[in-house]
């Protein structure tokens, strides 16, 4: 088990150094219905190496491999932007049940909307 966390350790940490630009483009942060909108330090299609390496460590199977995958997530407070904006990518995503370690299904979020 500690093997698979430091693992994937590795692997969050190797994605986080390529995380993707911050992105202002997508739907208004007020149409994410499927939760907070979350910040990631990376999006990625789930069929990338990154997201397959993650997502064998955690055991996660998918059907769509077009999707995009939020890795190193936290939710964020669209109202009060000050303290809570987002620097890296704010996206809705559709499974955010992976305790921020990925997002699934993610869409980007213009939080300036």
């Amino acid at each position: 088990m500690q093997f698979k966390l430091a693992t994937l350790a590795t692997v969050a940490l190797a994605t986080l150094a390529t995380a993707t630009p911050v992105r202002r483009t997508g739907i208004p942060a007020s149409q994410c219905s499927t939760g907070p909108v979350q910040c990631c330090n990376s999006v990625q299609p789930a069929s990338s190496s990154a997201v397959s390496a993650i997502f064998a460590l955690l055991g996660i199977v998918i059907q769509d491999l077009n999707i995009d995958v939020g890795l190193t997530c936290s939710p964020i407070s669209v109202i009060g932007l000050g303290s809570n904006s987002c620097t890296a990518q704010a996206v809705c995503c559709e499974d955010n049940s992976f305790k921020g370690l990925v997002a699934i299904g993610c869409t980007p979020v213009d939080l300036s909307l």
